[in-house]
């Protein structure tokens, strides 16, 4: 049977982003002041981000229209297909079926710059004239890249060593679009320097990287902070992606009955989910929700809920989130964007309440995916997005074990075309499996902050 791929029109792409806050079960918890300990206020987080992201954050409508001139660049690529995978399907010879949102036909090639487009308009229009950040596979700090360059804004990026050497075609993309790349930790901070004073081999963390990029921003007047998950307006740019999921599925007279999505920060995930969530916490729908994360860094799977810098030099606000511990520092995956200690709250928070399942993979066997998916699909995942490919053929091969028909969704979040090296590991049998030791995992917790509220 031929594969076919539903596409929406230009006009039925969504004009405003989804806010999951007034529909969660509870209040999100409060975000702490590093230094006070005390709640966060808008003047507060005003050094790192312009004031209409800082609306966002703790907005409790509904909806927020989508600017024009985001909308103009969403144009490029957006809407994007939902597609059938009628080929896997019949190499796995299961009843369910299996779709997939393609989110790497951007230019970046993921989901990113559904959210880099919209904090670049945003700090253009307040004035700014510079952003920092930090980037793990590469991914979000290319996505940045090209939404600087389409607003006119410098850009900077402190690129995770390891995917730094891991990646190079990734950095020459975002130079590309004229960012400025250094490789992290770095000399240019005194947070990057603390870190090679202690460990000059460093492979660096996303929790590293932060600290850099946040650093950078708060010394200097002319600069703000970007960064492409975890926090809440992150997530609401990316619900772009499950609301034209949604209308395709509707289009199409069928609803999933699994959603599937990989997580590191949580960006892609919550994006492609919280339109469905929505109905869920409304009593209209049972559909599993399910995060995929490595087993070198599961934050969902053995992390702590609690309260936790979101970088390792301990500069950022204060947010409760499962995490593995601000020092915590994963074992050198290929799959850099999932190499986080912590999580988006808001999506910690359904998890912690039962909205949200999640399951961890070593990645060897996300490389067994993403070959299969490439073999029968044609088209080759992104690390991260592999696992989320892992997940969909399990849940497919369990429906056939029980004879079920069901529906499976999962968001691609972005192609592997930069991440070849990993693959030339994976077929050389090179490719080491990481279970990260639960001495490991405590020793970095004991480190939590204690917040009392």
């Amino acid at each position: 049977m031929r594969a076919y791929k539903t596409i929406l029109t230009e006009s039925e792409m969504p004009k405003a982003w989804y806010n999951i806050i007034p529909d969660l079960p509870a209040p999100p918890p409060p975000t702490i002041h590093p230094a006070t300990l005390q709640p966060c206020g808008p003047d507060d987080l005003a050094p790192l981000f312009p004031m209409a992201l800082i609306m966002q954050e703790v907005s409790q409508e509904r909806w927020i229209e989508i600017p024009e001139p985001v909308l103009d660049i969403y144009r490029l690529w957006r809407p994007t297909p939902l597609h059938r995978a009628y080929r896997l399907e019949k190499a796995l010879d299961t009843p369910a079926k299996i779709y997939y949102k393609n989110e790497s036909l951007s230019p970046p090639g993921s989901h990113k710059p559904n959210t880099a487009v919209a904090q670049a308009f945003y700090n253009k229009e307040e004035g700014v004239k510079r952003l920092s950040t930090e980037t793990g596979a590469g991914q979000w700090g290319s996505a940045l890249s090209f939404g600087c360059c389409q607003f006119d804004l410098e850009c900077t990026v402190y690129m995770v060593k390891i995917s730094y050497q891991q990646k190079p075609y990734r950095r020459s993309l975002m130079q590309t679009w004229g960012a400025s790349v250094t490789p992290s930790p770095s000399e240019k901070t005194e947070a990057g320097r603390k870190i090679l004073a202690a460990d000059p081999e460093s492979p660096g963390s996303l929790g590293i990287a932060i600290s850099e990029a946040v650093e950078d921003a708060v010394k200097h007047d002319d600069t703000k902070y970007s960064l492409g998950s975890v926090l809440n307006h992150v997530l609401l740019h990316q619900t772009i992606v499950g609301l034209e999921t949604k209308a395709q599925f509707e289009k199409l007279g069928e609803s999933p009955d699994i959603l599937i999505g990989c997580v590191g920060g949580g960006s892609n995930f919550a994006g492609f989910a919280f339109p469905f969530v929505a109905d869920k916490l409304a009593g209209k729908s049972d559909v599993r929700v399910v995060a995929v994360e490595p087993t070198a860094c599961p934050t969902l799977t053995r992390g702590l809920y609690a309260y936790d810098f979101g970088d390792t030099g301990q500069l950022t606000p204060l947010v409760k989130m499962h995490t593995l511990g601000h020092d915590f520092v994963p074992a050198p995956i290929h799959s850099g964007g999932l190499r986080y200690h912590g999580a988006a709250p808001l999506m910690c928070l359904l998890y912690d309440k039962g909205y949200i399942e999640a399951v961890a993979y070593h990645q060897n066997s996300v490389f067994d995916a993403a070959v299969q998916f490439a073999r029968c699909e044609g088209m080759e995942p992104a690390p991260e997005t592999a696992h989320a490919v892992r997940a969909a053929i399990d849940e497919a091969l369990k429906a056939k074990e029980e004879g079920k028909e069901r529906t499976i969704a999962f968001n691609f979040s972005g192609h592997g075309h930069f991440d070849l090296a990993a693959y030339d590991a994976y077929i050389a049998g090179e490719l080491e499996d990481y279970e990260y030791p639960d001495d490991k995992i405590a020793e970095s917790l004991k480190n939590l902050p204690k917040v009392e509220l």
